[in-house]
């Protein structure tokens, strides 16, 4: 059962989305990248109170993602990156990324904080921030 409704062209963007913002990290981390395009679309909160679908949470703007501004992301997706999109569409979600809703790539360590949001945790080169329950508890639902 999805966790987000997503046509298969939506799959075919997050499956994009997931290789340009993420391919260094690996599966594992596209996955988590991809934890927190999810949750974008699944939380009716703080900057993403608008965003339902995939192409408002990969276009939004402000707050949505540099690599849609790349040439990269354009390109076609490939049979990897689609089948982790339909993980993350069926509500497969990784620690430290799960209930994320921001991830970014510091040049040195992860701040504790980043825009008033803690820390969940660092997966290679990317640090991972989640909201409060209080701030946003449909992050925190299960399906």
């Amino acid at each position: 059962m999805a966790v987000i409704k997503a046509t298969e062209d939506d799959v075919q963007m997050l499956a994009r989305l997931l290789r340009a913002e993420a391919e260094g990290e690996g599966e594992l981390g596209m996955l988590m990248a991809g934890n927190v395009m999810v949750n974008r679309v699944r939380s009716d909160c703080l900057d993403f109170v608008h965003v339902r679908t995939v192409p408002q949470m990969a276009f939004q703007s402000p707050g949505g993602f540099e690599a849609v501004q790349k040439g990269y992301f354009y390109q076609r997706a490939r049979e990897n990156e689609i089948r982790l999109a339909r993980k993350l569409i069926k509500g497969e979600r990784h620690h430290p990324a799960e209930f994320a809703l921001w991830f970014f790539r510091p040049t040195g360590a992860c701040p504790e904080q980043w825009w008033g949001q803690w820390n969940s945790g660092r997966y290679k080169l990317h640090c991972f921030y989640t909201p409060l329950a209080g701030e946003c508890p449909q992050v925190y639902t299960t399906f």
